[in-house]
């Protein structure tokens, strides 16, 4: 049992992991934009696995959204962590249970498709979509990842894309960038007890593509399920 900070955690498979973390008893702080939709999935995770989670609305594609879950992710050195007293496992947990205790793992989901072209393309949706595949990446793992060390267990998840490798626009460039900084962070992190990992899925239904109007260009065959992609 741990507990766990999941960015994109409302829908396709951010909310799947975050599911799969409840079924094994982790906490859990959930982080997307919609504020309604975060308080029911956090009242269903409650109530069906009795797990705490923690409520964190924030828009990872501005900069005060960013510095919000990278607060958080910075509560509990070590000296704090093992201050922190131990939750037990005897009644359900509490958001208020969760909000006070070190991130164990970190899990860097949120994501969207662009949807144009980069030639003609609107700036400001390019530079949204940065912000949020790999500045946010960057800023949450720079703040997630000292006290992982201090405390000598942790772990990072950053979910790439299998379109990191290909030359798909500018998407595909942001997904290439997390598979290589995961790579080299993993590197960085050999023997401290902390690590980082990468998952490129396929194609997965979810609302990542059926809000970018993509959902009908590919054979049913071609798609995976974001169970499977979040159990794997």
């Amino acid at each position: 049992m741990g507990t766990a900070l999941v960015t994109g955690a409302t829908s396709g498979i951010g909310q799947e992991i975050v599911w799969q973390l409840a079924e094994t008893h982790h906490d859990l702080v959930l982080v997307a934009r919609d504020r309604d939709r975060l308080a029911a999935l956090s009242e269903r995770l409650h109530q069906v696995a009795g797990v705490g989670a923690q409520v964190l609305p924030a828009d990872l594609s501005t900069p005060e959204g960013r510095a919000a879950v990278a607060e958080r992710l910075r509560v509990g050195g070590a000296a704090a962590g093992a201050a922190t007293v131990r939750v037990t496992a005897d009644r359900p947990h509490t958001a208020d249970d969760v909000a006070d205790r070190p991130v164990d793992l970190l899990v860097n989901d949120a994501g969207f498709a662009v949807g144009q072209s980069f030639v003609g393309g609107d700036l400001a949706q390019e530079q949204r979509a940065l912000a949020v595949m790999v500045q946010a990446v960057l800023e949450l793992t720079h703040a997630a990842v000292p006290g992982m060390v201090e405390r000598g267990h942790g772990a990072v998840l950053n979910v790439s894309s299998a379109t990191a490798l290909t030359a798909m626009g500018t998407y595909a460039a942001h997904k290439a960038w997390v598979r290589t900084f995961t790579e080299g962070l993993a590197s960085e992190l050999r023997g401290t007890g902390v690590t980082a990992t990468e998952v490129n899925p396929g194609l997965t239904r979810s609302e990542f593509h059926d809000r970018a109007g993509m959902g009908d260009q590919w054979p049913g065959v071609a798609w995976l399920r974001a169970e499977d992609v979040a159990r794997s």
